[in-house]
C-alpha cells in the first residue's frame, strides 16, 4: 500500500468525526435557541393578565387533599371567585378528575364545592371530573364549550402553565383569555426554574407528539 493511499484512508474517519461534531454542535445550538424562545413565550404569558368579559371562567385543576384544595388549587379557585364577583363571566367551569387513591374525590368536584362555599350558585358551575392532565382538560373544556355555545373563556391557572394551555385551546378552536393566579408567598429560584423547565419540556413533547406520563403528574 502506497503512503498516499494510507493517508487518504486516515483522512476519511477524521472527516466523518468532524461532520458528526458539527451536527452535534448545530443540534445543541438549535436546542438552546428553541428553549430560549420558549422561556420568553412562557414568561410573557405568565406576566400578563388578559381577563375580560367572556362567556365562562375555566379553572384548571391541581391537587386536592381529602376533599380540600391544595394551596395551589386554592389560589386558582380564589382567583376564579374574584373574577366571577367582578362579573367577568356568568359561568365557572372546574376541571380535573381523580385517581384510585382519592377515595372518589375529583379536582373538578372539590373545585365545585369550594365555589359553592364562596357564593357561586350551583347552576352557574360546571364540574368536569374525568380528565387527568392538561391535554385532557382542554379536550373536555372544548366539549363543554360546544355543548353550551361558549364563544370565549377566561382560563385560570399558574402563570407558567398558561402558555401551554393557550396553545392547546387554540388548537382545539377555543378563544381564551389567560389570567394567572396570584403568587403564593416567596418562590425560590430553584422552584421557579423547575416550573419553567417542566413547561418547556411538556410543550416540546406536546409539539413532537411524545407522551411522557410522568411529566403530567403535577400539571
Amino acid at each position: 500500500m502506497s503512503p498516499a493511499t494510507s493517508s487518504s484512508k486516515n483522512r476519511r474517519p477524521s472527516k466523518t468525526r468532524s461532520w458528526l461534531w458539527r451536527l452535534v454542535g448545530l443540534s445543541l445550538l438549535g436546542a438552546v435557541v428553541w428553549l430560549g424562545w420558549l422561556y420568553f413565550q412562557i414568561n410573557a404569558v405568565a406576566l400578563q393578565d388578559e381577563a375580560r368579559p367572556a362567556d365562562a371562567i375555566a379553572v384548571f385543576g391541581a391537587a386536592e387533599y381529602v376533599g380540600r384544595p391544595s394551596p395551589v388549587y386554592h389560589a386558582r379557585l380564589d382567583h376564579a371567585v374574584e373574577l366571577y364577583r367582578e362579573k367577568m363571566a356568568p359561568l365557572v367551569i372546574t376541571l380535573g378528575g381523580g385517581s384510585d387513591r382519592d377515595s372518589g374525590m375529583t379536582e373538578g368536584g372539590v373545585g365545585r364545592d369550594y365555589l359553592l362555599a364562596n357564593g357561586v350558585p350551583y347552576d352557574q358551575i360546571v364540574a368536569e371530573t374525568d380528565s387527568f392532565d392538561t391535554e385532557q382538560q382542554v379536550t373536555r373544556l372544548a366539549g363543554i364549550a360546544r355543548a353550551k355555545h361558549l364563544n370565549s373563556i377566561v382560563v385560570v391557572s399558574d402563570g407558567t402553565h398558561l402558555f401551554r394551555i393557550r396553545k392547546l385551546c387554540e388548537d382545539a378552536g377555543l378563544m381564551v383569555y389567560t389570567s394567572p393566579r396570584p403568587a403564593l408567598g416567596h418562590i425560590d429560584g430553584l422552584d421557579l426554574a423547575q416550573r419553567y423547565f417542566h413547561e418547556m419540556l411538556s410543550y416540546t413533547a406536546m409539539r413532537l407528539h411524545v407522551n411522557f406520563a410522568w411529566m403530567h403528574a403535577k400539571d
